[in-house]
């Protein structure tokens, strides 16, 4: 079955990963803007991030066979700096234009300031202006409530119901994005927070219209094969194939595809690679025997 892990932040994560993910049956990944783990100081640490996410990390995906693509965005743990937030506001349409950008992403709340709304308001209506979809960051504390006032501002922005993923959702918040009609993501963790088999149940009890599980893959705690984990989760639970690779491939694929640059078609088979190309001078290598598939291989 293809699989689809639309939220992960591989540029926290190895070149490893990377061959676990296609051993897996992860065919391509969607990488949101994320935080480092430490405030960013300078405008141009975000821009330098935003080339990576559009050139580096795109190519060292694909030389594992892996489609990549990004949403960018300021992370709503940046946007309580007001002189940062004005610049990185600034600086985003330049990269919103970028093939391989998708949406707008991660934006939302944290800590549910003011600033916080400010800034998720404004990147809105540069989602709109560029008519990419949105993904929705939800507040890991206090989640009800934040999820809600989160929705709140969606919906007073007028965006397309369709063109909104919310994402971090549990048991208490899925059914009021889904009747909102937005698209409702769930960030599957080892061990805590939404792992696999509570997924699994809400899959179960939700079925799979506009479903999307994902990693959330980063710098902590996390596991890169939590979307292939759910799948056995919702299998060992008897849902139907087609459901599953709905929530796994369809959805998710279906989603981005809403920004006019995700190419359905293309992403049905995996990229073919040579892994003895370079970018700007680098490799994937170490001195390994480099691999190839598709025309290079033979």
């Amino acid at each position: 079955m293809k699989m689809f892990d639309p939220h992960i932040h591989m540029t926290s994560r190895t070149t490893d990963d990377y061959e676990r993910l296609a051993a897996a049956g992860i065919q391509a990944v969607c990488e949101p803007a994320f935080w480092m783990g430490q405030p960013r100081t300078h405008v141009g640490t975000f821009e330098d991030y935003f080339l990576s996410l559009v050139g580096w990390e795109k190519f060292r995906a694909e030389q594992f066979g892996i489609h990549h693509v990004c949403t960018l965005a300021m992370n709503p743990k940046e946007a309580n700096q007001p002189d940062l937030a004005k610049g990185v506001l600034e600086l985003l349409p330049l990269y919103l234009q970028k093939d391989s950008v998708v949406a707008v992403g991660e934006i939302g709340l944290d800590d549910q300031t003011p600033a916080e709304q400010e800034v998720m308001a404004a990147q809105i209506e540069l989602a709109i202006k560029f008519n990419l979809p949105i993904l929705i960051h939800t507040p890991h504390r206090d989640k009800k409530e934040g999820t809600q006032r989160c929705l709140d501002i969606v919906k007073e922005s007028g965006i397309a119901p369709e063109m909104v993923l919310v994402d971090h959702n549990t048991e208490e918040t899925v059914q009021g994005v889904l009747d909102l009609g937005y698209y409702a993501g769930h960030s599957v963790y080892p061990h805590t927070k939404m792992e696999e088999t509570r997924m699994a149940k809400i899959a179960k009890e939700f079925g799979s219209e506009r479903i999307i599980v994902n990693s959330a893959a980063d710098w902590g705690v996390s596991d890169p094969l939590m979307v292939p984990k759910t799948v056995q989760a919702m299998r060992d639970l008897k849902i139907s194939e087609e459901e599953i690779e709905t929530i796994v491939w369809k959805n998710p694929l279906g989603f981005f595809a809403q920004s006019g640059r995700l190419d359905v078609e293309k992403f049905e088979t995996r990229p073919s690679f040579d892994q003895a190309k370079l970018f700007q001078d680098n490799s994937v290598l170490r001195g390994q025997a480099p691999k190839a598939s598709g025309p290079a291989a033979n």
